[in-house]
């Protein structure tokens, strides 16, 4: 997110806010940012006396008000990093006093995650006027194979497009987990490298072959074999595989099908724009389309959600989600 970026460029060039109030759902770069801060903004020797780490459930406003307002001890500023902030929610509105006035002395810095300010109140007023008021968003889960792109990109890697997509698929869409997995490969691959199926299926434990991924394209190019080859797999280690996923990523996939349908512009930039797909598998789509008609995808979308149901035990008691799987692919592929 370049905000985040703007965010620790100002810091490296001195730009030093008194208060910086991180929220948001994606807990990712409030990390990443209060992590800079920790880390960089004080001496190794000054943080002893003047780098101070709260936590929400332990303390309240008036206490890290009072720790805000003191001053440094043989040092330019002090900071005071308060974690989980978020447990101060029903009291958080107390701040406003303190950040109409921040100590020109401290940075203080709330971690407030999974939720936001009420926009409408005082203090987030008065925060976007006197601090750093930064709002992390969730990524849609189309969003996050590009985000895994341009985050490899600046640390000198690529990674294919199919690579990315496994990575989403398996991890979904928690940045800091797929963070984890990308230092893991760098630790391995020297810079300069491509990030391959292969490579993550060597390190991560992803299936190259046999992941929903596969199923998709094997589904959309009517592939009967591999298709059943996959779920056959999927069946044989369910805890790795669980059903409610692949019906959940078969829905997407045939929305979108069913979508392209639809499209007046079937051009190959306006399809990747409007599936928000990447334009490397624009082509799977179009051959998808074609060996699926409206009036198929709407069956098939049917029969995924007659899965579902049966999936949560209604109407099939005694059926694994292996078998149902399996029915499931005789139905969409005959």
């Amino acid at each position: 997110m370049e905000e985040a970026k703007e965010i620790v460029n100002n810091i490296q060039k001195g730009t030093v806010s008194p208060l910086y109030f991180l929220m948001g759902e994606e807990p990712y770069y409030i990390d990443k940012i209060s992590d800079f801060i920790a880390q960089n903004l004080l001496a190794e020797e000054e943080k002893g006396f003047n780098q101070i780490i709260m936590y929400g459930r332990d303390t309240n406003i008036d206490e890290i008000v009072s720790n805000a307002k003191r001053y440094p001890m043989m040092a330019e500023r002090q900071v005071i990093i308060v974690k989980e902030a978020q447990d101060l929610s029903r009291s958080i509105e107390k701040l406003v006093g303190y950040a109409e006035n921040p100590q020109a002395t401290t940075t203080l810095v709330f971690c407030y995650k999974y939720k936001s300010l009420d926009k409408r109140k005082k203090l987030s007023k008065v925060l976007k006027k006197n601090a750093v008021l930064f709002e992390s968003k969730r990524l849609y889960e189309n969003q996050v194979a590009d985000w895994i792109m341009k985050t490899l990109k600046s640390r000198n890697y690529t990674i294919s497009p199919k690579a990315a997509q496994m990575l989403v698929e398996f991890l979904g869409i928690d940045l800091g987990k797929i963070d984890n997995e990308l230092n893991k490969l760098q630790l391995i691959t020297p810079e300069g490298t491509q990030i391959t199926p292969e490579l993550i299926e060597q390190n991560i434990g992803i299936s190259k072959d046999f992941n929903n991924f596969e199923l998709r394209k094997a589904i959309g190019m009517r592939d009967s074999l591999k298709a059943h080859r996959i779920v056959n797999y999927f069946a044989q280690n369910p805890k790795d595989n669980p059903m409610v996923v692949t019906i959940s990523l078969l829905f997407s996939y045939f929305s979108q099908i069913m979508q392209y349908h639809g499209l007046p512009d079937k051009s190959k930039a306006n399809v990747a724009r409007q599936l928000k797909v990447h334009p490397y598998f624009v082509g799977d789509y179009i051959a998808a389309a074609k060996n699926y008609p409206m009036k198929k995808v709407s069956q098939v979308i049917g029969l995924l959600h007659e899965s579902d149901v049966k999936g949560k035990g209604v109407g099939a008691v005694n059926i694994s989600h292996g078998d149902l799987l399996k029915e499931l692919m005789v139905k969409i592929l005959n």
